[in-house]
């Protein structure tokens, strides 16, 4: 199940009443715009794969762990498709994971000491805590695995499961056009709106890094490493990336509890090839033909939501290595245009829940022997308040919005940012009441 719960947050980088539409951010230079990425809610393959072949590893994707396959004992789900689901596997849902944490004496974030078993082992180097536990009990009757927040750790925060539909033409997206928006949105706005392009690490590179993209914190740039991270984090198998269970207690099944099968894929590649051949999400056409939608679309690039959530991105051509050279973008996911509505960059927009990123838990208990190239601890610890701008493409199948799941209606989510937001909030709330509901039109139409 993949990790980092957050479903489209609401990162309206809302600036100037008087900015334009942010042209797209295409490599290919003026006037070129590459063939569109395939879209649509049906679990359908875009191309990467066969049909028969995405079935398959949709069918690992969709699977419930038992005791023996490695659940456990901390969880919070039992498959990908319990966090990853609304309207088909892949997408978000409303399910809610736990952070928490405390700031040390120097006033910065630091994770949490989790006691479980009467306090016989602390649970270190994660935000996240399990809200499930199992174990086979006839063989550990008296062994108490819950985890229980402390009195102490008084930063807590809830994360919402993200979207994945559509997320290989993110991982294609080169390096170069993500630090370009960033530069480009610091200079138009004289330093205002600044995101953060974060170098973090590929997992399965050990050494290489690469501007993350994924989960609430940007914490991955690896589809690979994203499901890794999951599959130890969420459900408590470990795996090639991530070989060290997070408590020895309760442990039945050997290490790594998933290996390689026949075909000589394990679960997490099942898992990545499934979300590289997802389509993305699909507009509501007929609500985005409205008059209302139309205005609302000129009005949401007017006051400024474009800087942030870019309308359309542009992948790298087929052939580029990524990922320190263990992915070569194919021909289906390569020098394509997809409308996601992101930068894919950190923002302060006031919404932060001052959860820094925790580095042992999405890059392993060994990272800090390998020395990463461009890695900046300094920037990584300084992320808690900030969060990824949310892809806007899909929202409209979201009751729940933000990071934390706390805003029901797209007019709450708009009003609750703040800091880099704060111009355009502000021009939102000077629009008359038929300008705001036309921008509401116009979302319920992504």
């Amino acid at each position: 199940m993949k990790t980092s719960m957050g479903v489209t947050v609401f990162s309206v980088c809302l600036f100037a009443a008087a900015c334009v539409a942010a042209p797209p951010v295409n490599p290919g230079g003026p006037g070129h715009l590459p063939p569109p990425a395939p879209t649509g809610f049906d679990n359908a393959s875009n191309g990467l794969t066969d049909d028969a072949t995405h079935q398959v590893d949709q069918g690992q994707f969709d699977e419930f762990e038992e005791i023996s396959d490695g659940l456990g004992p901390l969880y919070n789900a039992q498959s990908c498709r319990e966090c990853h689901q609304n309207p088909v596997s892949g997408g978000p849902s409303q399910v809610l994971e736990l952070r928490v944490g405390h700031k040390g004496h120097d006033g910065v974030f630091e994770n949490p000491e989790i006691p479980i078993n009467g306090g016989a082992e602390v649970i270190k180097g994660r935000s996240l805590v399990n809200q499930r536990a199992i174990g086979p009990n006839g063989a550990f009757p008296t062994t108490d695995i819950q985890e229980r927040v402390p009195d102490s750790e008084n930063i807590r925060t809830f994360r919402i499961s993200v979207n994945l539909l559509g997320d290989g033409f993110v991982e294609a997206v080169d390096d170069s056009t993500l630090i370009e928006l960033s530069k480009k949105q610091c200079k138009e706005t004289h330093g205002r709106i600044c995101g953060l392009a974060l170098y973090v690490p590929v997992v399965e590179s050990p050494g290489t890094t690469r501007i993350g993209r994924f989960g609430w914190k940007d914490q991955h740039a690896s589809l690979l490493s994203f499901s890794g991270d999951a599959y130890l984090n969420e459900m408590g198998i470990t795996n090639a990336l991530f070989p060290d269970e997070v408590t020895s207690l309760c442990n039945t099944v050997s290490e790594p509890n998933n290996k390689p099968e026949a075909d000589g894929l394990a679960d997490i590649d099942h898992f990545t090839r499934f979300v590289r051949a997802t389509k993305a999400p699909a507009r509501d056409a007929r609500q985005a033909a409205t008059p209302a939608a139309r205005q609302g679309e000129a009005l949401f690039a007017r006051i400024g939501c474009e800087i942030c959530h870019v309308p359309t991105l542009v992948t790298a051509a087929a052939g580029t290595v990524v990922n320190g050279g263990k992915f070569a973008i194919p021909e289906a996911l390569g020098d394509k245009s997809f409308h996601p509505y992101s930068d894919y960059l950190l923002h302060d927009v006031g919404t932060g829940d001052g959860i820094a990123i925790a580095m042992e838990e999405h890059y392993g208990k060994k990272m800090y022997q390998i020395k990463w190239k461009n890695l900046s601890l300094e920037n990584h610890h300084s992320s808690a308040n900030k969060l990824r701008t949310a892809p806007l493409w899909g929202v409209r199948t979201h009751a729940m919005l933000m990071h934390d799941g706390a805003s029901l209606t797209f007019r709450e989510a708009i009003l609750r940012h703040r800091g880099e937001a704060s111009d355009v909030t502000r021009h939102f709330e000077q629009l008359s009441q038929a300008d705001q509901q036309a921008i509401v039109e116009f979302l319920k139409s992504l």
